[in-house]
């Protein structure tokens, strides 16, 4: 197969790619990155000199493409499938790419420093950043709570690379600031993306690892 894609299955940045690539039935090596295996990761340094996840390698046009939303535009424009991740559209695609961007942005990141705060030594916590990334987590419910009130999908009728992002984003930060009741439109768009088949394969395929995960403070 000429395309590669080196990933760890728990990693929230890895499953963007991961759902685009099963969406359209896109055949790739899978490589799993361990950095805490010496060897693993200095192999992954001569592909990723940052040590970011994920990279696809792609033998046949001799190129390797780093962070997750070039991934999927790598991938939408060449190896097409029948599910359109970036719309042709140019105004449509951008409306993806600004979802996608949102995400990343504001559940993702602060997602992730909650989760990182959670591994740090006890004397290097910090409750301060973690409660402002709580506020930063609820304020984007909101607003997602307003945009998904009569929609099904993050833009337009069909699932896209927006689509992609909120699926990882959303799964994570529900498991550290919850969704609750204040925000069903939230939770309804959730369970979409929880039925959706890539999403579930790639979650089914994460369940060895979710041991890993910081629950509850540890």
């Amino acid at each position: 197969m000429s395309l590669t894609l080196y990933f760890h299955p728990l990693a929230s940045f890895c499953w963007k790619p991961l759902i685009a690539a099963y969406e359209n039935g896109t055949r790739f090596t899978p490589v799993i990155v361990d950095l805490a295996d010496e060897a693993s990761r200095a192999a992954f340094l001569k592909i990723s000199p940052t040590g970011k996840m994920p990279a696809l390698h792609d033998d046949a046009r001799g190129r390797t493409v780093l962070e997750s939303t070039i991934v999927v535009e790598y991938l939408a424009a060449h190896y097409p499938g029948p599910v359109e991740l970036v719309p042709a559209d140019v105004d449509l695609a951008l409306q993806v790419r600004q979802a996608d961007r949102f995400y990343d942005f504001y559940v993702q990141h602060p997602m992730q420093k909650i989760v990182g705060d959670r591994l740090r030594p006890k004397d290097k916590v910090d409750p301060f950043g973690v409660e402002e990334c709580r506020a930063q987590l609820r304020n984007s419910y909101a607003i997602v709570e307003e945009q998904m009130r009569a929609k099904t999908w993050a833009v337009g009728e069909t699932f896209t690379m927006a689509d992609c992002a909120a699926s990882p984003a959303l799964f994570y930060a529900n498991k550290v600031e919850p969704f609750g009741d204040g925000f069903p439109a939230v939770k309804r768009y959730h369970d979409r993306l929880l039925a959706r088949p890539s999403f579930a394969r790639v979650i089914e395929e994460a369940q060895p690892y979710f041991k890993l995960f910081p629950y509850n403070d540890g």
